[in-house]
């Protein structure tokens, strides 16, 4: 199993933290360093600043949002990253949700399922610098009736095939990404419920792909906090928890909800959607299950979170993204030690 950082999102007044972060974890031996995007930074500009400033780490796209761009844009920006890293890009997709899809983008957020495999198809054509040509529910390429003609992409990306990632939560979202993706970027993943509310979706996909997880890259995120006291560091993390639980989405429409719900939590997640939706984020907080969140992040001091990373590597992850919280520089760089000391005791390192 290896390591990876989430930084998250830029411009939240921690640019320049996020930058001795990604170094130190390329200095630490991290394996990827993941960046995102909502309606703020794009990740992009960041990585390829982070690309520029680091040596070893690869740097990856955590994710892309497909509404945000057109397919054939990607493979340009996908192709132009990997060659300035030298061979160092890694490509994350995902269809955002409903609330950001339509009001930012003014794009329709509907059939995601058969939009992700278009648009994966022909980012994959694009980059593989055949002449594009595509015939599809979403997209047609070039334009009937029209000046369009077929195109080639002319940047060379450094390596042959830049490992392709989705953001999946759904049991059918998680099946199509291992039959179409080379990895899963997984959120809220609790050790043991991971083969349940994942694992066996993906090698489902697998399988109808005539293909196994050998080489399949399971790639969740983890914040992580340092510590003793354990109910006060789970505490840290309620109201990021309560947001995505509770507010990610519409009442109809809300993939973490649903995946709180298939581990169990039907009655908290209920609960937590309705205070949240109806204004009363800190009692939505007040109501995320301790368990719910001990399970989907790494607490403690060193020796509790090497035998939690211990769980993952047995149920099956290959990546483990962390994410440590700090409100200062020195906070988060002593959680990415702590992940690499946790790895060794562990035996995993």
């Amino acid at each position: 199993m290896r390591l990876g950082i989430n930084l998250g999102y830029w411009g939240a007044g921690m640019d320049g933290d996020n930058l001795a972060v990604a170094q130190e974890a390329d200095r630490l031996g991290y394996s990827v360093c993941w960046a995102a995007e909502a309606y703020g930074s794009d990740a992009a500009t960041v990585l390829s600043w982070v690309a520029a400033k680091t040596e070893r780490i690869d740097v990856g796209s955590a994710i892309f949002q497909i509404p945000a761009r057109t397919p054939a844009m990607t493979a340009m920006t996908a192709a132009t990253l990997d060659s300035l890293s030298g061979g160092r890009f890694r490509l994350g997709l995902g269809v955002s949700g409903p609330q950001v899809s339509e009001g930012w983008y003014g794009v329709r957020f509907d059939k995601p399922l058969s939009r992700t495999r278009e648009y994966v198809d022909i980012v994959r054509r694009a980059m593989s610098r055949e002449r594009l040509t595509y015939e599809g529910e979403h997209w047609t390429l070039p334009l009937p009736g029209g000046p369009g003609k077929p195109i080639k992409l002319t940047v060379h990306p450094q390596r042959e095939h830049i490992p392709l990632y989705i953001a999946a939560i759904g049991p059918r979202n998680l099946e199509q990404t291992g039959e179409i993706a080379d990895g899963a970027l997984l959120i809220f993943p609790a050790a043991d419920h991971l083969e349940d509310t994942a694992l066996r979706h993906l090698r489902a996909g697998r399988e109808k792909a005539g293909l196994t997880m050998d080489g399949f890259d399971v790639c969740p995120t983890l914040p992580l906090a340092l510590g003793d006291d354990i109910p006060a560091l789970a505490d840290i993390f309620r109201p990021y928890t309560a947001l995505y639980v509770g507010g990610m989405g519409s009442r109809e429409q809300n993939f973490y909800n649903r995946l709180a719900r298939r581990m169990g939590y039907e009655k908290e997640a209920a609960e937590i959607q309705e205070k949240y939706l109806a204004g009363d984020k800190e009692g939505a907080a007040a109501a995320v299950p301790r368990e719910l969140i001990d399970s989907t992040c790494l607490l403690g001091p060193v020796e509790r979170i090497a035998e939690r990373m211990a769980q993952y590597a047995a149920a099956g992850v290959t990546t483990l993204t962390l994410a440590p919280a700090g409100f200062s520089l020195e906070e988060r760089l002593a959680g990415l030690r702590a992940g690499v000391e946790a790895m060794e005791r562990a035996g995993l390192g």
